[in-house]
């Protein structure tokens, strides 16, 4: 009976997560838009996806600043302390006072200024300025829409968390009830017991199946702990808070449309996608801003200097204005082995999205199957409640008439709690896989967002 819980694939993977022991203090009922409103607030995946936008804007803008003009400014006082010189380029029989009055015919020079502005305004740049531009200019694009393509898999991913954590809840309530159910038949059995109607065997046989389901309630009481805490985790919220599911949420979804239609939608909605195809135009521009590396570059110059020496020179209003050109004549043959290279990463890209157009056509058709297994199983599954109802209830009259044995009672019994968490089961696998369809098309956000309005 205990191995009941334990052989569910969702609680494999609970288990294997780390035990926090806690007393939950507060009760918070959450419908699943709620939960996916607190899950975008709080996520750190988007919060660093917007950082990397801002990061891609600030480049965009750096981009564009290099169209405007440089402009430098620079001066400079020194001081010039008395020069001593003894010129010695006449006769060596000249006197003293000869020399004297040669040195005393230079100006007596103490400081120096001078400031100088200078600018200039690139009217041509081999192209590198202009697509430089649109290059950041479609990576900013991208990033925006990779913080969409993040949002669609956080709520896909709160989605998950929401209905596992009803399994969770689905699983303790029948547990729960058959407990209920195993502890009232072992107090009757151990009536009849007494009065010598049934045997000591089936009376042993009743209380450790009533042991086997305490511990199957113990092992779905630990799991929906650890699912709760990792809820609360994921939702920003005090890992003391119980969070209650609404079960209104779990309803019959509708069709949906053929693959080849999911497929046609996914090309121009998903947001992954469409950054792929940011980035492959900016990888074109930029393999033009490398080729611009081979072509000269003009710029209009300008300039104001202005001097001052006292005794020796006054300079002001030297302006001057003109057109520079610049060549790199070494580019036509450096530059050759960066143009390889920018139009490999155009190939890279390239390939990149011939092959995410593989993966997006196996993730429609595997969520889309999945999503049809779901719903075909929950019909199973109703049919296996009915079923296995009706064979306890057969079952347990063959028992009171002595013509089925407590064996055959208890695995009815089982068999029952089985089909109920089965088909509890298969609900929440059909909505998880019904919003998993949409997360591989790009329009889950816009799909819940209808569906709440």
């Amino acid at each position: 009976m205990k191995n009941i819980i334990k052989t569910s694939p969702f609680f494999l993977l609970l288990l294997s997560a780390p035990v926090f022991l806690f007393g939950q203090t507060t009760d918070k009922m959450l419908n699943l838009k709620e939960a996916v409103q607190l899950s975008l607030h709080n996520s750190k995946t988007l919060r660093m996806s917007s950082a990397k936008v801002e990061q891609a804007i600030s480049m965009y803008e750096e981009a564009k600043d290099n169209q405007l003009p440089d402009l430098k400014v620079s001066g400079a006082y020194l001081y010039l302390p008395t020069p001593k010189l003894n010129l010695k380029l006449g006769s060596s029989n000249k006197s003293s006072n000869d020399s004297s009055s040669s040195s005393s015919s230079f100006p007596n020079v103490h400081q120096a200024v001078y400031g100088m502005i200078s600018a200039s305004l690139p009217l041509y740049a081999g192209g590198k300025i202009s697509n430089g531009i649109k290059s950041a200019e479609y990576l900013a694009n991208a990033a925006k829409l990779d913080v969409q393509s993040d949002k669609e898999e956080v709520i896909q991913n709160t989605i998950d968390a929401y209905y596992n954590l009803y399994k969770a809840n689905a699983a303790v309530r029948l547990v729960t009830e058959n407990l209920h159910t195993a502890q009232q038949r072992t107090k009757d059995f151990t009536n009849l017991e007494a009065n010598g109607i049934i045997a000591r065997n089936d009376l042993m046989k009743a209380e450790l199946q009533q042991s086997n389901v305490e511990l199957a309630l113990l092992d779905a009481q630990n799991n929906l702990k650890i699912a709760n805490f990792n809820f609360d985790l994921m939702l920003g919220l005090n890992d003391s808070t119980t969070i209650l599911i609404d079960s209104s949420d779990i309803l019959p979804e509708p069709d949906v449309q053929s693959v080849a239609a999911l497929e046609a939608m996914a090309h121009s909605n998903r947001f992954d996608y469409l950054a792929l195809l940011q980035r492959r135009q900016a990888a074109t521009y930029n393999t033009k801003v490398v080729k611009g590396n081979e072509l000269p570059t003009i710029a209009l110059t300008g300039g104001y200097i202005a001097a001052d020496i006292p005794q020796v020179l006054s300079a002001y209003n030297i302006i001057n204005v003109g057109v520079g050109v610049s060549y790199n004549i070494g580019s036509l043959y450096k530059n050759k082995a960066k143009v390889r290279q920018a139009k490999t990463q155009e190939e890279m890209l390239q390939i990149e999205q011939q092959q995410m157009d593989d993966n997006i056509r196996t993730q429609i058709f595997q969520a889309y199957n999945n999503y049809l297994h779901s719903v075909k199983k929950i019909d199973v599954y109703k049919t296996a409640i009915s079923q296995a109802e009706e064979n306890y209830r057969i079952t347990k009259n063959k028992y009171d008439n002595a013509l089925a044995t407590a064996t055959d009672l208890l695995d009815a019994d089982v068999a029952l709690l089985q089909a109920k968490i089965d088909f509890e089961y298969a609900r929440a696998d059909a909505a998880v896989s019904y919003n998993k369809i949409y997360e591989t098309v790009g329009l889950l956000n816009k799909k819940l967002n209808q569906n709440n309005q």
